[in-house]
Order: structure tokens, then C-alpha cells, then sequence
């Protein structure tokens, strides 16, 4: 374990060297295609430095943060696509809004409180320890998997990734707002209430991941270069960003896995997607059908966990980086 952090240390020194670098440099070409150019060899070693990782956390959040992050968020900026960057600039905020999963923010609103009141009130509200008390329990759990039915399993795994994120994204909060006074909106937004495919991935869960890849695929230029009406260049631009999320996530899971791609995480991306079109159609079509609120919960959730289930944890069960996943929240050797 002493390794695998000196492993981090020096991974992520080279990576904020890198992002230094973009800041001083960059900046000083036009936007375009020079200054690509000049963080070419950025992205290049964003996406090798998770490689020298061997930990499930440590290789996952940095593949995260550096490869897909960091790079889609220095493209942007390649071509003077600044909104994420707030004014003014300097290398600190440079380096925290490059590589920091967090989409929109604004000026602390708590005027009344300091930043550390507000930080200690995230970590210590009564839903945070909720959630970190039901993740050991899921943690232990696995200990008696083989005593446990596979329909259990199957609910377990996105609970997990679900209690992860949701309890690392609170304190990248909590922290970043004590560091740069920002207040930023959750990325996870209770997601077991969407009513929707579309609720659910457009606004409940992960939000930073869809924000970043409609900027590169948002329907306007489909409507006035394709000739497409508005419908069509959504549900266009819907497939395609779906599509881009599965390639990314086959990608992390190469990170995690050190195994080729099996193309299943592409697939679950590519069926939601699918499923996400027809529903908006079916809306448009069928607007007097409205199922009760609870229905449509249920419907969505169980769909998501059985899909999930069903083709997006199958490669982490079958290399088995869950339980290592498991091990190494509950501070096992990482190793083993």
C-alpha cells in the first residue's frame, strides 16, 4: 500500500505539472488549432497515467479525473470553450476546474456562514452518515456472497456504485468549497426518484458526464448543416452521446480491468440510449398516459438495476475487482 501512494504522489504531481503547463503556455497561443497542438502531449499522458495504478479507487477516480475529465475539459478549452472556468482565473482555479467533477457553480450563497460551518454541515448532515453506515453494511455483505441470491447481488452492485459516488462526490465538495468558496450543485441528485430514462440520466444522475458530452454533440449544427428538424437532430445527438459515454466507460473499465473490452458497457449505453429516444417519442405521442409517480420509479429503477445486472457489472464481477473494490474500502491489503 506504502507504493501504490508514492504510485499517486507521482502520478498526480506529473499531472498537475501538466495542467500548470496548459495554463502557462496555452494560453498564450489562440485559440485553435495551434494551441491543441500544444496540449497534445497532455492527452497523451493523461490516458497512460492511470495505467501506473494498480488500485481499483486510485485508478478508477484518476482515469476519471485526468483521463476523461481533465481531457474533454482541455479540448474545450483548445478552442476557447472557457464557460467552465470561472473569472477571475488564476493557476489554482485553473487546476481544480479542469479536473474536478463539478459543472456549474456559483459564488457562496451562505453569506452568514464560513466556509468551514458550511463544509462541516455536508459531512455531518444526517443523509451523509446514512449513507456511509448502508455502504459498510453492502461491503460486508459481500463477505457472505456465496450464501446470498444472485437477485440480491444484482441489487447490491448499483447500490455500491451508487453509495461510492455519491459519498466521494459530497466530500470533493465539501473540500473544494472550503478551498475556492464556490458553491457547486450536486452531481448526484437522489437518482432512485427519476420517473424517467430521460429524468434519470439528464438530471439525477452524474450530471457533469452529460453536460460535457452534449457540448460536443448539441443538435444545432445537425439542424443547420444536416438539414435535420430539432427532433430528429436530439434524438441523434441522444444515440451519440450514449454511444461516446460507452466507449469512455469501456475505457475505464480497461483501467480497472486490465482486460480488452467485451463491448457489454458500450451495449448498456447504446440500449439506454435506444430506450431514452423511444420514451421521448412515446411522450409526444401519448401524452395522456401518465403513470403514478411511485409506478414510474419503480419502473425506471428496475430497469436500470437489471440492466446494470445484466451488462455493466458483469466485467468487474468477472476479473473480480468488486470485491477487491470491497476490500480496499474496508481497508484491506488492495492486493489481494
Amino acid at each position: 500500500m506504502n507504493e501504490e501512494l508514492k504510485n499517486l504522489i507521482k502520478v498526480w504531481s506529473f499531472a498537475l505539472i501538466s495542467i500548470s503547463y496548459c495554463y502557462y503556455v496555452s494560453t498564450r497561443i489562440k485559440a485553435g488549432v495551434f494551441r491543441l497542438l500544444s496540449v497534445l502531449p497532455v492527452f497523451a499522458l493523461f490516458l497512460v497515467l492511470p495505467l501506473f495504478l494498480s488500485s481499483v479507487h486510485f485508478s478508477a477516480s484518476t482515469a476519471f479525473f485526468l483521463s476523461w475529465l481533465a481531457n474533454f475539459r482541455l479540448l474545450l478549452f483548445s478552442f476557447g470553450k472557457n464557460s467552465f472556468l470561472p473569472l477571475p482565473l488564476n493557476l489554482f482555479r485553473f487546476i481544480c476546474f479542469t479536473c474536478v467533477p463539478f459543472p456549474q457553480q456559483s459564488p457562496n450563497p451562505k453569506t452568514n456562514f464560513s466556509q468551514w460551518e458550511v463544509a462541516i454541515e455536508v459531512l455531518f448532515d444526517k443523509q451523509f452518515a446514512v449513507k456511509v453506515a448502508i455502504l459498510g453494511a453492502v461491503l460486508h455483505m459481500y463477505d457472505h456472497k456465496q450464501h446470498l441470491y444472485p437477485i440480491v447481488l444484482l441489487c447490491l452492485y448499483p447500490l455500491h456504485l451508487y453509495l461510492v459516488l455519491e459519498i466521494l462526490l459530497n466530500l470533493f465538495n465539501a473540500l473544494l468549497f472550503m478551498a475556492l468558496d464556490f458553491d457547486f450543485e450536486p452531481q448526484l441528485n437522489e437518482p432512485y426518484l427519476a420517473t424517467s430514462l430521460e429524468e434519470f440520466w439528464c438530471r439525477w444522475w452524474n450530471l457533469m458526464v452529460p453536460e460535457i458530452i452534449w457540448q460536443f454533440f448539441y443538435p444545432n449544427w445537425l439542424i443547420t448543416e444536416w438539414k435535420m428538424t430539432y427532433d430528429q437532430a436530439v434524438y441523434l445527438g441522444v444515440i451519440t452521446s450514449f454511444l461516446v459515454s460507452g466507449a469512455l466507460h469501456e475505457l475505464l473499465f480497461i483501467y480497472i480491468t486490465r482486460e480488452p473490452p467485451t463491448g457489454e458497457v458500450t451495449m448498456f449505453f447504446v440500449l439506454h440510449g435506444l430506450c431514452m429516444v423511444v420514451e421521448m417519442r412515446l411522450k409526444k405521442k401519448i401524452m395522456r398516459l401518465k403513470l403514478k409517480t411511485f409506478v414510474s420509479q419503480v419502473i425506471v429503477v428496475g430497469f436500470v438495476v437489471v440492466t446494470s445486472g445484466w451488462l455493466f457489472f458483469p466485467p468487474l464481477v468477472r476479473s473480480g475487482k468488486i470485491q477487491k473494490l470491497g476490500n480496499e474500502a474496508l481497508f484491506f491489503d488492495p492486493t489481494k
